[in-house]
């Protein structure tokens, strides 16, 4: 699929960071796009930049939906034919995700089983709902967004990340096995898994508020989280990153230097990946290009 212009896009997680780049990407290309996020206000700001440089004639559609939620994701499915007026999509970008779950040992099991409902189900609901609008196009492309820690399960030696790098192992997992499941059943179809390293976006203020204790979040780690923002890849080069792959029809996408360098260290030295040494190794690889 080397051209946008005239399809149909579906993103989960629409409402900031990659989704909304890749809303404001493919609008501008002249692709329709049809969100969905937990927090309304987040998808018409998106909306809202989106407008700006959308082609004429596009038609940008949001819908507030946990993606965590079967019965969500299919009136969300719902919604999408009826304000588009079709049977088919062209485009589904499983975008959706929140952090938590570090610890398998100390973090609460109702938190735990969130995070991994939400980056796992999430994918696999979506994929299910929208399976049959993608086969209906004549040419159609699953984009499952998984992260680098679909192939290196840590954050570094000092910092739990269980759930998170659980359900992200199995996106990667399931897009993997439906290329060829595709290419057998449905050729008209291809799938790509994405894999982000430190993309500014809101994801950590999300998921603090997501978790956050009754008294709120304390001010180290709003701080924290304003820093992940504030740093990485901008998601506008990441979605760029995304939407080339697509295009080249690769089923592997690494997004940002740090996802390079990561993945070259752990193919490398696969039995070091988790311990004190890998970073030295990471700046290695980054260092050699």
């Amino acid at each position: 699929m080397k051209d946008f212009s005239g399809k149909i896009a579906v993103v989960t997680g629409g409402g900031s960071g990659i989704g909304r780049a890749l809303v404001q990407a493919l609008t501008s290309e002249g692709c329709s796009v049809a969100m969905c996020d937990i927090r309304e206000a987040d998808m018409l700001e998106t909306v809202r930049l989106a407008e700006k440089t959308a082609v004429q004639g596009v038609k940008i559609t949001t819908f507030v939906a946990d993606v965590a939620q079967e019965k969500e994701t299919l009136s969300f499915r719902d919604h999408t034919g009826e304000q588009h007026e079709t049977d088919h999509v062209h485009l589904l970008f499983n975008n959706a995700g929140i952090g938590g779950g570090g610890s398998f040992v100390n973090t609460p099991r109702d938190q735990w089983e969130r995070t991994f409902a939400v980056c796992w189900y999430g994918v696999y609901y979506n994929a299910r709902a929208f399976l049959p609008m993608l086969l209906k196009a004549p040419e159609a492309h699953m984009i499952n967004v998984s992260s680098v820690n679909g192939f290196w399960a840590s954050l570094g030696p000092q910092t739990s990340h269980t759930a998170y790098s659980a359900a992200k192992f199995a996106v990667k997992g399931f897009t993997e096995a439906l290329i060829n499941d595709f290419r057998n059943n449905a050729p008209h179809v291809k799938a790509s898994v994405v894999m982000p390293g430190h993309i500014g976006t809101n994801i950590a203020i999300n998921s603090m508020a997501e978790f956050a204790p009754p008294d709120g979040a304390t001010a180290e780690a709003k701080a924290m989280g304003e820093a992940f923002r504030d740093n990485g890849l901008p998601p506008p080069e990441a979605a760029k990153i995304i939407l080339d792959g697509v295009r080249e029809e690769r089923w592997r996408i690494l997004v940002g230097p740090d996802a390079v360098a990561l993945d070259q260290a752990v193919r490398a030295h696969p039995e070091q990946a988790y311990e004190h040494g890998m970073a030295d190794l990471v700046a290695q690889a980054r260092a050699a290009g």
